[in-house]
């Protein structure tokens, strides 16, 4: 009987052995991979990822991250390459074809119609003399010692180290495309990632209630306009400027210092100097700016022109954190 100690042992064995694995990989780089990134850098064309078995999950997997970082890709199914689907491979195109053993059938009927077709072939093999390495134009090296797994067959090891060297190409090419948050951010404009990227202050504003009042108001007035707008501030303005902010905790305060607050304005109570952001900025920076002071509110304006209030509660609504 396996016992928890025993599931535990296994585990570690198996992470320290595809760690191995990976590290491995830094001394199969060379000029092989340098050709490789300057080939596909300057193609015209797309890149293709094709591999059969596990190694088509992995060929799917980087042609995702290329696509998401600024390098056209497209995944082609081996076996289904051979069966109509070559078609999708065009001049000019570069194509990685990926197999551990380099020798399946599968490959050695797809290797010399790619050649034929003129395309650059790029081999990621973890068999250095197999037919996929001979008939390659550029190699990478992804041999393994050994699989992962106690019978030495299920793809582990081989497919993780096939996984890191797609993934050390990808961030090799993002850095000779200068490849920057704002060019990510295209790529990524849905769910939680692409808002933090790409939106700003002023796209949650649209249905601001911009709450304020004058300099001289009464405590009533702010207290009101505090419930009214729902956002539990307003703004304090003076000649059109915002020269404050006063809190729903400002009043609670005022409260319990005082009995009575008729001989009080707005001013009296009020925050100077309040924490403001421009509608243009990203509203991740609002937020690194609402956690930095812990406070929950920012004042918005453009110049001395009072935009509205952005609230954290906002945010956190729109997933972003």
């Amino acid at each position: 009987m396996i016992t928890k100690e025993n599931i535990l042992a296994i585990a570690k064995k198996t992470i320290l052995s595809e760690s191995e694995a990976i590290i491995k990989l830094i001394d199969f780089l060379d000029d092989q991979f340098v050709n490789t990134a300057e080939i596909i850098f300057n193609t015209k064309g797309r890149l293709i990822v094709t591999g059969i078995g596990k190694s088509a999950i992995i060929a799917q997997k980087i042609v995702a991250t290329m696509n998401s970082t600024g390098t056209p890709s497209m995944f082609l199914h081996a076996s289904e390459a051979i069966h109509g689907d070559l078609g999708m491979v065009q001049p000019g195109d570069v194509v990685i074809c990926i197999s551990k053993s380099g020798n399946s059938p599968e490959i050695k009927v797809l290797v010399p119609i790619l050649k034929r077709f003129g395309n650059t072939l790029i081999g990621m093999t973890g068999n250095t003399t197999s037919f996929l390495a001979k008939g390659s134009d550029y190699v990478l090296n992804t041999t393994v010692d050994s699989e992962a797994c106690p019978i030495n067959l299920a793809p582990t090891n081989s497919t993780t180290a096939q996984l890191v060297m797609g993934d050390a190409l990808a961030v090799c090419l993002m850095e000779m495309r200068d490849f920057k948050s704002d060019d990510f951010a295209k790529y990524h404009p849905g769910g939680a990632l692409g808002k933090k990227l790409l939106l700003r202050v002023k796209d949650m504003l649209e249905n601001s209630l911009k709450p304020m009042v004058n300099a001289d108001a009464s405590i009533k007035q702010a207290i009101f306009e505090i419930s009214e707008k729902r956002l539990g501030v307003t703004a304090v303005v003076e000649d059109n400027k915002v020269i404050g902010i006063i809190t729903d905790g400002d009043i609670r305060r005022m409260l319990n210092e005082r009995d009575t607050f008729s001989d009080l304005t707005a001013k009296d109570i009020m925050t100077k100097n309040p924490k403001m952001i421009k509608s243009t900025d990203m509203v991740v920076d609002a937020l690194n700016i609402l956690e930095d002071f812990s406070i929950t509110q920012l004042i918005v304006v453009d110049g001395d022109e009072y935009k509205g209030v952005l609230h954290l509660h906002d945010i956190l609504k729109e997933g972003i954190v």
